[in-house]
């Protein structure tokens, strides 16, 4: 009896005079960790740290408008491995154990396939391909290639550089997008924290310093300002003729210009040939700016979220810009005002994701959601043609399109899709020329590049590697392939998370020295976790 008057009164409720924690007090008390990030936070900013859908914010959004199309998305592996979907209704009991078997079986198959050749380049001679942990030496350059790949390795000579942090503070924020000037000089960086950075070469800091200056001088407020407080900073980090070059950071540890106006996050960049700046963002706007101002020079307003721009290639007072809406505009820079529009058709598919010139811009051409290329004529912005990205079977739908690139010099353009496969179609016949397989790719913006005169194409991917093809193999030493097939990769990573945007320098001597020109290729990677990396390929730096 005494044991129970302890626990209960004479009413029956307990007897704790000790207060109960409030629902925001638990929520604090509870810690999460996002296993792609490895970011840890209380269980209340849960909503606000981690994504909703994939590893970017536009495929969130397109799964919410076009929900006819998600059960497509279903199953992560799409409907390639689906290819049989017509069953009677005898056998409609066993498919679904049929596909998680055939999932289950090609998972493993490709996880085999990724593994390669593992090779870490640094201190860490592991050898283990395993995705890294965010405890991962970052330091460490682990190198693997397509365990088929027969013939000489580009890339395996490749080293880390420097290694930069877009965001500030101890929150971790994805790189959207990552841009090179035509230049080479300036790389522009983006992504979820809304502000766009850029950052300059060392060798080149002076050229453009003196360039702003010179605005400020003439009453105009430069972005110059903003470097006086930087000015110890650069000073220090100014080169030393008797230091070793191998020793030397390619960019300033702080950014050139740093621009906040976008209230969302920013999904592309471009550049024209006189150091404008586009930015786009899913504030449903795009920015004009320019190196030598601190404010924004002009802001484009659009109805729903810009996924992508692009300066014309020959007229740059003219940009082309893709939304959500359908819609794709060319706009006049000086007037401020659309030129000419034009609308894709079809209801939840006429979402557009990807935008560029094609054919020195004769052509502009739409990445849609469900798959599609579209093609108009610039002077008027016409219907021309469009090709279905999908396989060739036909079985499946298509996938979002995520990126698109012309070739340079030829008249070819390389499609990045959320199936992770890139390929490379002929503008004269609209054929596919070839298609590049390696990396994982099934709901990021990711999108491959061209090196600069085209012989590679880089890309990054989920399984936090980056991935390099040449564009036309040597098959040559392969008897008895597929000419049209193009799964001989090199790839390597620093990173311990997605790799989300990465570009080739376009003069890899003036990035890393000017007087070393006879390095191979430079390559700019950004990451999930706001990482920005350089990576060099030569054995002397």
């Amino acid at each position: 009896e005494k044991e129970e008057e302890k626990v209960t009164d004479r009413t029956g409720e307990k007897d704790d005079s000790r207060p109960l924690p409030s629902d925001s007090q638990i929520l604090e008390a509870t810690y999460v960790k996002n296993l792609d990030t490895g970011e840890k936070f209380p269980l209340s900013l849960a909503e606000q740290r981690i994504p909703k859908s994939g590893k970017n914010p536009v495929d969130h959004q397109c799964l919410q408008r076009a929900k006819e199309l998600s059960d497509s998305w279903e199953g992560g592996l799409g409907d390639e491995l689906d290819g049989d979907n017509e069953m009677n209704e005898g056998s409609s009991q066993r498919k679904p154990r049929k596909k998680r078997f055939v999932k289950k079986f090609f998972v493993k198959g490709r996880d085999r396939k990724h593994k390669g050749d593992g090779r870490s380049r640094g201190d860490n001679q592991s050898g283990s391909d395993e995705d890294p942990s965010p405890e991962h030496d970052q330091k460490t350059v682990k190198y693997k290639q397509a365990s088929h790949n027969k013939g000489s390795l580009d890339f395996e000579k490749i080293r880390l550089k420097q290694d930069l942090t877009h965001t500030l503070g101890h929150e971790s924020r994805a790189v959207w997008v990552i841009e090179f000037s035509i230049c080479g000089r300036l790389l522009a960086t983006a992504g979820q924290d809304s502000i766009v950075k850029v950052w300059v070469l060392r060798n080149a800091y002076s050229f453009f310093h003196e360039l702003q200056v010179k605005y400020a001088r003439m009453g105009v407020h430069s972005s110059a300002d903003s470097l006086s407080e930087k000015s110890s900073v650069t000073s220090s980090h100014s080169s030393d003729p008797d230091e070793d070059p191998s020793t030397l950071k390619p960019f300033l540890e702080q950014p050139l210009c740093t621009y906040c106006g976008h209230s969302a996050d920013v999904l592309d960049l471009s550049w024209s040939k006189n150091f404008f700046l586009l930015s786009s963002s899913m504030d449903k706007t795009v920015r004009l700016w320019h190196i030598s101002r601190k404010e924004c020079l002009c802001c484009f307003q659009h109805v729903d979220f810009v996924t992508a721009i692009a300066f014309h290639p020959r007229d740059d007072r003219y940009f082309l810009s893709g939304s959500l809406d359908g819609k794709l505009r060319l706009w006049n820079i000086p007037d401020k005002k659309v030129a000419l529009w034009n609308e894709i058709e079809g209801v939840g598919s006429h979402l557009i994701t990807a935008a560029n010139f094609c054919m020195n811009g004769k052509l502009a051409v739409a990445g849609t959601y469900d798959g599609r290329c579209i093609f108009y004529e610039t002077e008027h912005l016409k219907y021309h043609t469009q090709i279905h990205v999908r396989s060739r079977h036909g079985k499946n739908r298509g996938r979002k399109i995520s990126g698109i690139e012309p070739l340079p010099g030829e008249d070819k353009i390389l499609v990045t899709s959320n199936d992770s496969r890139l390929r490379l179609y002929n503008l004269r016949d609209h054929s596919l020329t070839c298609k590049y397989k390696g990396c994982l790719n099934s709901s990021s913006q990711i999108k491959a590049t061209f090196s600069r005169e085209g012989e590679y194409i880089v890309c990054g991917s989920e399984d936090n590697y980056i991935y390099v093809w040449k564009t036309h193999h040597d098959f040559n030493i392969l008897s008895s392939v597929r000419r049209d097939r193009n799964d001989y990769y090199e790839s390597f990573s620093a990173h311990s998370a997605p790799v989300t945007a990465v570009a080739f320098a376009p003069v890899p001597g003036i990035t890393v020295d000017e007087g070393l020109r006879d390095i191979g290729e430079v390559v700019i990677a950004g990451d999930y976790q706001g990482r920005i990396k350089v990576y060099v390929n030569s054995d002397v730096l």
